[in-house]
């Protein structure tokens, strides 16, 4: 296949990643990483860099929006990203060590977590009795809607940060950004409203990956040539995603898309358990 051909498909693929990742919140990795290694027979290690890099440039241009609005807990996202952070250098260097088809199924079985967890429901009330902890760290905070201002105020500061610890591992070892996880930790752990936890956790997302792809890039394993057209897709298409979000509905998007991704992931599941990789 010619070069110029290949980043065109790739360039493609990034953006329809950008624009269904943007529309459920899942993020571009779970549609990149599989779209390099299923479709082109690119290293997965070499996806994952491309993946990570991805994710660092989503997150920073669309936080900044959320941030702007005073939705995002700033706060709760630096206190929380050291959690994430030590997790995630820890399994990026892990990752390095670990056996490709392995950490291809254990994709397979985070991409079906991802797609289970999209389709639960969500924590939307804001809590009015607080953990010590939180109350002790400042992470209590408010949010605007259309009805005034909402406080809310967070509970198990402890269980929440212990996931996210879980979440950066994931993200390291396997190129995307946990935001399932890291909505699990603060929208039922930490009781924050899901508004609030979904921008936190897009603001987190490319810190995260950032402290991943410095072990990555030190590898070796990010390649400009496959990142540049990844992360130019990636970025049109999240674009495109906020101006339809209004009129596609979520729900059933998100109920086809995790469909979908579950059968992506049976497949990375199966070549893993087959040595394809």
């Amino acid at each position: 296949m010619y070069i110029l051909t290949f980043t065109l498909i790739l360039l493609a693929g990034a953006y329809l990643a950008g624009l269904v990742g943007s529309l459920t919140g899942l993020g571009g990795g779970v549609v990149i990483i599989p779209l390099l290694t299923l479709a082109f027979h690119i290293d997965m290690r070499y996806a994952i860099g491309a993946a990570l890099v991805s994710s660092i440039a989503t997150s920073s241009g669309s936080a900044s929006a959320y941030v702007r609005e005073g939705i995002t807990n700033i706060r709760v996202g630096m206190f929380l990203e050291i959690a994430t952070t030590i997790g995630a250098v820890t399994g990026a260097l892990i990752a390095v060590y670990t056996p490709v088809n392995l950490v291809a199924i254990l994709f397979g079985a985070t991409l079906i977590f991802s797609a289970a967890m999209t389709l639960r429901k969500k924590h939307e009330d804001a809590e009015s009795n607080g953990s010590p902890w939180a109350e002790k760290l400042k992470l209590n905070g408010s949010y605007p809607t259309k009805d005034g201002v909402v406080h809310y105020k967070l509970r198990n500061v402890g269980g929440g940060f212990s996931i996210m610890t879980l979440a950066g591992v994931l993200s390291g070892l396997l190129g995307i950004g946990s935001g399932a996880l890291k909505v699990l930790a603060m929208d039922t752990a930490m009781r924050i409203p899901f508004r609030v936890s979904t921008t936190t956790s897009n603001f987190m997302v490319g810190v995260t990956a950032a402290a991943s792809a410095v072990v990555y890039l030190q590898r070796g394993y990010i390649d400009p040539a496959l990142a540049m057209p990844v992360i130019i897709g990636v970025l049109a298409g999240a674009f495109t995603g906020t101006k339809l979000l209004m009129r596609i509905n979520p729900k059933k998007l998100r109920l086809i898309f995790s469909i979908a991704i579950t059968l992506v992931a049976l497949q990375m599941i199966y070549n893993g358990l087959q040595q394809k990789f």
